[in-house]
């Protein structure tokens, strides 16, 4: 999968320890930093799809039937997706030019604002058709916000990390991603306790004004991180690229469609699981959606245990093997997580959303940063880690809620859900097999 003449030097995290602030740049600390700033970051970005389920479509779109209703929200929560690149591709440019970390500080503030502002953002009801249009564009600046948040935190954990512990060290951010989840579900499952009317009048939006405060928290412990040690070197050497993503299309194309459909499989996985599910549940069996909300806080939690402890295999064992045998779990596991929740009990949600979380999402999830980090030259990584992973999830993240609800109205059944689940994690399988097999390093 890597090329070594792709990597720096193994010793970047004792380059990192020698810069004068060790207490922000050791590689835990920075691993845990980045982890911070991505869980606030997703819940942020998390909240969006569990109210576009629930409450916003009333809210926002009142004047059509449930299913019209509700395909309309869903697509305003895919409509970050479509943003998402774009700021992959800008925040890309002036991270691998100018500063990981101001990226990173920058990302996180979009995100919170947009968050924020959601929570005062006046209903169809008061404002008319303004409403849902200022909805759709406060999605569209969360979308750019995180489309430069997932690069530059896996950059600044992978580049500060020894050679040996790179997919370790790169699975911390990416466990903020399931915690931002939960931390969602499990304020959307407390406010959703309360009497129906005033959930759906004022409660729904107490998540969304809770942010501001996370915010803070995360950019108080981003502001403490040091440069990427890797990202000194290429300005040291002056091998900035001048237009990093035109250098990256000219030398990376083949890495560039392996990073971007490495993760379809596992996208699929998580926002089926995570959103979709949260309305075929109630609708099609006994489950309420507080049973389900609380079934996905409990298996998203099992899921940040899982993911740094798949990167430690990872690390022994090859990423590319990794990222493989996941997709492969991936799809073996998509129809017990079906029965599972078919069964409409509570144990049942518990037991399909630790199938769909810990078991498989975490198997490919947890191998995605080293794996596409390492597929680019340190000059352009920023920008080619962030294009693949956006546009890899406008592809496969964005549309798997409404192509899912698509086919349970068509046909009536979950049976083409599922299928489609598992095409998906085929074609991951196959775009992971181009890329070349990469040697654990050890100390």
């Amino acid at each position: 999968m890597t090329n070594p003449e792709l990597n720096t030097p193994a010793n970047s995290a004792t380059a990192a320890s020698g810069n004068g602030n060790g207490a922000a740049s050791n590689p835990s600390k920075v691993a845990f930093a980045s982890f911070i700033g991505t869980t606030v970051e997703w819940y942020d970005y998390f909240l969006f799809g569990t109210a576009a389920v629930l409450v916003l479509n009333e809210q926002f779109f009142p004047d059509l039937d449930p299913v019209a209703g509700q395909l309309a929200s869903l697509s305003t929560f895919a409509v970050a997706f479509v943003a998402r690149p774009l700021g992959g591709l800008i925040f890309g440019h002036f991270g691998d030019r100018l500063s990981r970390k101001s990226m990173l500080v920058l990302s996180l503030l979009m995100m919170g604002i947009a968050t924020f502002a959601i929570g005062l953002l006046p209903g169809y009801a008061t404002i008319g058709v303004a409403a849902p249009v200022l909805l759709v564009l406060l999605r569209v600046v969360q979308g750019f916000g995180v489309g430069g948040e997932w690069g530059g935190a896996v950059l600044m954990a992978v580049e500060h990390a020894p050679a040996h512990k790179k997919a370790f060290y790169g699975s911390w951010p990416q466990a903020g991603v399931p915690a931002g989840s939960v931390l969602s579900s499990l304020v959307f499952f407390l406010v959703q306790l309360m009497p129906n009317d005033q959930f759906m009048s004022w409660g729904w939006r107490i998540p969304f004004l809770i942010s501001a405060v996370l915010v803070v928290i995360g950019l108080f412990i981003r502001l403490r991180l040091t440069e990427s040690p890797e990202l000194a070197e290429v300005k040291k050497d002056k091998n900035e690229a001048a237009l990093p993503a035109v250098e990256m299309l000219k030398y990376s194309k083949k890495s560039l469609l392996i990073g971007i459909f490495c993760l379809v499989g596992s996208n699929t996985l998580f926002y089926i699981a995570s959103v979709y599910l949260l309305s075929y549940a109630p609708e099609s069996t006994e489950l309420t959606r507080g049973e389900v909300l609380l079934a996905i806080a409990i298996g998203a939690s099992f899921d940040v245990i899982a993911i740094p402890l798949v990167a430690i295999f990872a690390d022994r064992h090859g990423k590319r093997t990794m990222m493989l045998v996941g997709s492969i779990i991936t799809a073996l596991a998509t129809i017990p997580i079906f029965l599972a929740i078919n069964t409409g009990t509570f144990i049942g949600a518990i037991i399909a959303m630790i199938i769909a979380f810990p078991i498989a999402h975490s198997t490919v999830y947890a191998t995605s940063s080293g794996f596409i980090s390492g597929l680019f030259k340190p000059n352009v990584r920023y920008t080619g880690a962030s294009i693949s992973y956006q546009v890899g999830g406008l592809i496969s993240s964005a549309p798997a809620p409404l192509i899912s609800v698509l086919l349970y109205t068509t046909f009536q059944s979950w049976v083409p859900v599922a299928l489609y689940l598992i095409a998906a994690n085929l074609l991951a399988a196959l775009f992971v097999l181009l890329a070349k097999r990469d040697r654990p390093t050890h100390v």
